[in-house]
């Protein structure tokens, strides 16, 4: 059974989101209070409505309590209607709430009246794009939670044609590598590694580790 899956609000951040969230087969109604915005979306999503998600009666229409997730993606434009948006989709019985929020104190508030998890968006950018900048190898990083992350990286020239066994990454680095992405041959595809063979440098490697080891590791490389 597809789960399904009710978003709130289609400014860019909610537009991508609810397109993004349908393409992986997931059940997707869109809701906004802008008519253009919801025309926008409808031709990708299950279901498109225009309603106003701050108006319980209309808010309860989308039964957001048989939902398996329920996004509220109003930003910084109306903190208010975000606030009394995931405070009704908890008096709903929502079971999963994400809520957006653009600063500390909203998000604060969001977790008080039932958020389970929010998120910023412009944040989180902010800090992979300058983890990008300022290692060139680094090519994007994914948080698992608060204690470790998933970092596709480049190899330092100083790893070339050697081989996992070699670098002995777990050990010296605190860094394991879960998977390769090899162009030649394999159409970009992630594979296992093979650790006795030897990296590559248009290799990109998919690795586990703590926030800051695969950073100290470039730095040091």
């Amino acid at each position: 059974m597809k789960k399904q899956a009710l978003v709130i609000g289609l400014g860019q951040f909610g537009m991508s989101l609810a397109q993004s969230l349908s393409d992986r087969g997931v059940e997707v109604l869109a809701v906004d209070r802008n008519p253009d915005w919801v025309q926008q979306i409808s031709r990708h999503v299950t279901e498109a409505v225009t309603l106003d998600a701050t108006d319980e009666e209309a808010l309860s229409r989308a039964a957001p309590g048989q939902r398996d997730l329920c996004v509220c993606t109003i930003g910084q434009e109306s903190r208010e209607s975000a606030i009394i948006v995931t405070a009704l989709l908890k008096q709903m019985g929502a079971q999963r709430i994400v809520a957006r929020a653009s600063d500390m104190l909203t998000e604060r508030i969001l977790y008080l009246v039932g958020a389970h998890e929010v998120v910023n968006p412009e944040r989180a950018f902010g800090e992979r794009l300058a983890s990008r900048l300022l290692h060139e190898g680094l090519l994007d990083e994914v948080p698992l939670g608060e204690d470790l992350v998933i970092t596709e990286m480049r190899p330092p020239s100083s790893m070339e044609g050697k081989s996992l066994i070699d670098l002995q990454l777990p050990r010296k680095h605190d860094v394991t590598v879960v998977a390769i992405r090899r162009a030649a041959g394999n159409k970009g595809k992630l594979l296992l590694p093979d650790p006795r063979e030897p990296l590559k440098l248009d290799d990109i490697m998919v690795v586990v580790s703590r926030p800051e080891a695969v950073r100290l590791l470039l730095e040091n490389k």
